[in-house]
């Protein structure tokens, strides 16, 4: 066997139509000979095969086989192209692709030979000589075997220096197996890794007249050209592990921290779900962390010290509520309350004093022919005059407006405008209805859409005070009974205004109880603006009790504060009176003790 070391070798074989099928024959057990006596393997010698005519044929490249046994059967399969002699195509596909790395040669900085053996029987139909030296100058080794009637000239221009060592020329088919004996002597030389103390730490591989030292895979060559080290294929950082990356032997494989499992892409760390093993026993939420977890309560929650139980947390002592009067805790959550009178605010926080009460008010006046142009502008100041009695905004007192006659009109719905400027423009730019008086169709109207949540009444719940102010100036043309008794039931409460003509019985059964607080009249258009310093939104009812006249909303706190202090002064002044007629008695009672004194010398 051949022990020199690792070669790369390709025969190019002529299988033109001047070699017959048993010369071709001959050919195969010639390949086959040289193969039998080489040590083969990917380490060690590699082989391919390539046959030509007027193409070039791939049978197996460098990197197919590496078995004796299987480069013999693909060689055993060849079928002869049969064609001309295109010997410098075949030495052109053999530079350019068959001792390329892609095709399975070794990168010539390992300097392991590359070897191009020619067997031919004629003479090149193309040029070879140039192809031949580009070839060689590769690192290509050709060695040029021809057979019978092979051109020597051509042979010489292909082989490799020097020329008596690379050119053989064989009488006949049947003497090329006892030149493959001979010829391995040219490819076998001495295997210098045998002759001298190599030093090489893993593996020695011999060249011709010198040798050179292999690593193992996984290690590299150092600078002293023996020994070998480890390859840390995780140096250079492109070996995308997420957490930690371990270097193997060349290779690497990816590792995750503690409480972390390896994705499928085998680079990625996925955390591991503790809590996904149902075993965490928390009351309320279970919570993964790396190596473990831990349990959450939810919120208005407190976590107990056996680490998994929760407990409602007095929300009102743990977070600044903001509450005005006073915070009530439940269950995870809080709410304000309002002491009795008041009554909480939309914020959800505050609470409604006199001068900030807030109302939905539905002002329904009359447009009917009987109240005249002129009339009618008195009734629209009117209106505004009452608006301008009231804190308007969104979530303080909101006012809407209808207009009827022989139909009715919503002017604009509660939610319309959000400013008592607003209101005030709108109302002046109303336009007179005229004709009839169906003020129960009115009333109908207000209960079912004005004081609807559509139209920007606000709900029941949040006890925000309705309050529907009438104002005709006639009797009704329809009943007025059912609506205004649905009105009330409805927890609307009613003013009556009339004026002129207008019939008292009318506005009493519209206005809510005590009817006498609930209804006004005026004789006349020109003396009804007294209506509006008599008109209260019922928004004190604790300090509006009694007999007192509450002349407007915002009257109610300032009239507690001036009976308290006209209470405190009174006070005062009796104290002072009380000091003063004992004063005055004592000095009667000297003045009379002084008479008497006077007298009694006399």
């Amino acid at each position: 066997k051949c022990r020199t070391g690792p070669l790369d070798i390709v025969f190019v074989i002529d299988s033109s139509r001047s070699v017959r099928p048993f010369e071709f024959e001959t050919m195969r057990r010639f390949m086959m000979d040289i193969i039998g006596n080489l040590d083969v393997g990917p380490n060690a010698t590699r082989v391919g095969v390539i046959q030509y005519s007027s193409q070039v044929q791939n049978i197996f490249s460098l990197k197919t086989f590496f078995t004796r046994a299987d480069m013999e059967r693909a060689i055993n399969s060849i079928i002869p192209l049969a064609q001309g002699t295109m010997t410098g195509l075949a030495i052109q596909y053999a530079m350019n692709v068959a001792f390329t790395t892609q095709e399975g040669a070794r990168p010539l900085h390992k300097r392991i030979p590359r070897i191009a053996i020619i067997v031919t029987d004629g003479r090149p139909q193309d040029r070879v000589t140039e192809v031949a030296t580009q070839a060689r100058n590769t690192g290509i080794e050709i060695y040029a075997v021809g057979i019978q009637r092979a051109d020597m000239n051509s042979l010489r221009a292909m082989a490799s220096p020097p020329l008596e060592e690379h050119v053989f020329l064989v009488e006949s088919f049947e003497l090329i197996q006892q030149f493959a004996k001979q010829f391995q002597d040219k490819l076998c030389g001495v295997d210098m890794c045998m002759e001298r103390e190599h030093g090489c730490q893993h593996s020695c591989i011999s060249t011709p007249g010198s040798f050179y030292c292999e690593c193992n895979p996984g290690y590299r060559l150092n600078v002293d050209g023996k020994t070998c080290s480890p390859i840390d294929a995780c140096a250079d950082g492109r070996h995308g592990c997420q957490h930690h990356c371990v270097s193997v032997r060349g290779s690497y494989s990816c590792r995750c921290r503690p409480g972390f499992y390896l994705s499928q892409n085998k680079r990625s760390c996925t955390m591991i779900d503790y809590c996904s093993f149902g075993n965490h026993s928390c009351q309320h939420e279970c919570v993964s962390i790396p190596n473990g977890h831990y349990c959450r309560c939810r919120s208005g929650f407190t976590l107990q010290p056996d680490g998994k139980s929760c407990r409602a947390t007095d929300l009102c002592n743990g977070v600044d509520h903001g509450c005005e009067f006073k915070c009530v805790s439940t269950e995870g959550s809080y709410h304000c309350v309002c002491p009795e009178g008041q009554q909480l605010q939309a914020d959800g926080k505050t609470c409604s004093k006199c001068g900030a009460g807030h109302v939905d008010l539905v002002m329904v006046i009359d447009g009917s022919k009987s109240v005249r142009p002129q009339n009618f502008e008195l009734v629209k100041q009117f209106v505004n005059r009452i608006v301008d009695l009231l804190e308007v905004s969104p979530h303080g007192t909101r006012v809407g407006l209808v207009q009827y006659s022989s139909r009715v009109r919503t002017e604009f719905p509660l939610n319309k405008y959000h400013s008592a400027d607003e209101i005030k423009k709108a109302v002046m730019d109303v336009e007179y209805m005229e004709k009839g008086t169906m003020t129960g169709l009115a009333l109908k109207h207000m209960v079912e859409h004005s004081f609807s949540e559509l139209e920007g009444a606000r709900p029941l719940s949040h006890n925000i005070p309705r309050i529907g102010l009438v104002f005709t100036d006639g009797r009704s043309q329809d009943d007025i009974s059912e609506w205004a008794r649905r009105a009330k039931e409805s927890g609307i409460v009613m003013f009556a205004v009339g004026v002129g003509k207008a019939v008292e019985e009318e506005l009493r059964a519209i206005a809510s109880e005590p009817v006498e607080q609930h209804f006004s009249y005026s004789a006349d258009f020109t003396t009804m603006t007294h209506l509006v310093e008599n008109f209260s939104l019922n928004i004190c009812p604790e300090e509006g009790k009694g007999e007192t006249e509450i002349r407007s909303p915002c009257e109610c706190e300032a009239l507690v504060q001036f009976q308290t202090n006209t209470v405190a002064i009174l006070q005062s002044l009796t104290e002072k009176n009380i000091l003063w007629a004992r004063s005055l008695a004592q000095m009667t009672a000297r003045l009379e003790d002084l008479e008497k004194q006077i007298a009694d010398k006399k």
